[in-house]
């Protein structure tokens, strides 16, 4: 068995390290614990901004050298903004680990930030969210998250707006950089065919004389709005469809009853939702469902494509699986196709090293600590059917249903009174 290892610099910088005696590559992550949850509302978009424009240059390589520097190694390096988390990775060889970390190390110390690059990567991000605005399976999540969270920074976009990426100036953005970019919020995690000591060193180089800053707020809670909007646009040749309610928090104890009701309602190719809309009646072709989880709040949605004049039907039968869950008790053999379905998704998504780096990263973000998956597995065995429809009970409430349908509506009307299940 491997041994996860968890060390703490002086400066408050945290490392932890997973081996893969088996494996010859290593990933590595740098990860913040800041993300467009905590910008100030003239601030939005700005973290995934940020993300951007580290690999427009920093002090030691242009943004060319730094592609040839990853390239030159094989290596492969990534970046994301999410509403909690910053992230940035690299792949590489085993031999390469000094290299590939000191690229990483460099993106994320030593941005330059030139008026320039930031005028350009502003027009860019300004295509990316017209890219949004054209891709409606996209669209209607944002429709849906902005009404849903409304007046909370998580329920603004993680790209911003066009107008707010077209107001960053560099004095904005290296604000910004300064006040997030400590070491007290960074987690440096790493797994593949490595030693902990010798990663601790490379990290130490680089990172040990990093300051601490102050300890960023999440803020107050958001409150969930569940409101019906039905958004026309005309030129879509379906209606697309999301419907929402509250769950749980990322560390809440109902959390792994929560993700077998979600399995068994739409998280797979057996899921009702998918069996029942899809296959028997031929209404949509991406039918499912999914959990978004935030360190204290949660959101369980359904999201359909289907034909305007099938929208009202659709609707219909989610609430009508809403209704069954509650109702009925999982029979023996569905609530162990779940547990096998997510234990199965949660191995085989561990296999490689950025998904154990990865891993590494959220369990500490999320918990403080490493939970192996012989504990994960044992809490979603210990899940019975009751806990499964009192989770049902809990969440699939009329007055907490929240709907956005997306499509040229024809008409379409969908009431409060609508959605009882």
């Amino acid at each position: 068995m491997t041994k996860v290892v968890k060390e703490v610099l002086s400066n408050g910088l945290t490392i932890i390290t997973e081996p893969m005696p088996a494996v010859r590559s290593v990933s590595v992550g740098i990860w913040l614990r800041t993300g467009s949850r905590h910008e100030r509302q003239a601030e939005n978009g700005i973290s995934h901004f940020i993300e951007h424009m580290l690999f427009k240059g920093t002090t030691n390589r242009s943004a060319e050298e730094i592609a040839r520097a990853a390239d030159s190694i094989g290596g492969h390096l990534d970046a994301f903004t999410a509403k909690e988390t910053t992230g940035f990775s690299i792949k590489a060889l085993d031999d390469h680990l000094p290299r590939a970390f000191g690229i990483l190390a460099d993106l994320v110390k030593n941005p330059l930030f030139r008026p320039e690059d930031i005028a350009k990567e502003s027009q860019v991000i300004q295509e990316e969210i017209k890219m949004v605005e054209d891709t409606p399976d996209d669209l209607v999540h944002e429709i849906f998250t902005a009404r849903y969270w409304s007046g909370h920074a998580l329920g603004r976009p993680i790209l911003g707006t066009r107008r707010s990426v077209a107001s960053f100036d560099r004095r904005q953005l290296l604000a910004y950089f300064r006040r997030h970019y400590t070491a007290n919020i960074m987690l440096i995690t790493a797994a593949g065919h490595l030693e902990h000591d010798r990663m601790v060193e490379l990290v130490s180089k680089e990172f040990g004389g990093t300051p601490s800053g102050a300890s960023l707020k999440d803020g107050l809670a958001p409150v969930a709005h569940p409101n019906i909007e039905l958004r026309r646009k005309k030129i879509l040749e379906q209606a697309h469809i999301c419907i929402g309610v509250p769950a749980y928090s990322q560390a809440h104890e109902k959390r792994y009853a929560c993700y077998v009701l979600n399995t068994v309602l739409g998280g797979g190719m057996s899921s009702r939702l998918f069996q029942n809309i899809r296959e028997k009646r031929g209404l949509a072709y991406a039918v499912g469902s999914g959990i978004t989880s935030f360190h204290d709040v949660g959101c369980l949605s359904v999201y359909a494509g289907t034909a305007t004049e099938n929208a009202r039907q659709v609707v219909d039968l989610t609430l009508e699986e809403f209704h069954q869950l509650k109702a009925n008790p999982l029979g023996d053999e569905e609530l162990q196709r779940a547990k096998d379905y997510l234990k199965g998704s949660m191995l085989l998504s561990l296999e490689s090293t950025p998904s154990r780096m990865s891993n590494l990263a959220r369990q500490e973000m999320v918990f403080g600590r490493h939970i192996s998956l012989d504990e994960i597995a044992a809490g979603i065995d210990a899940v019975t059917t009751e806990d499964v429809r009192d989770v049902a009970r809990e969440l699939f409430v009329p007055g907490h249903i929240a709907l956005t349908v997306l499509g040229p509506l024809n008409g379409l009307k969908i009431t409060r009174r609508d959605l009882a299940c």
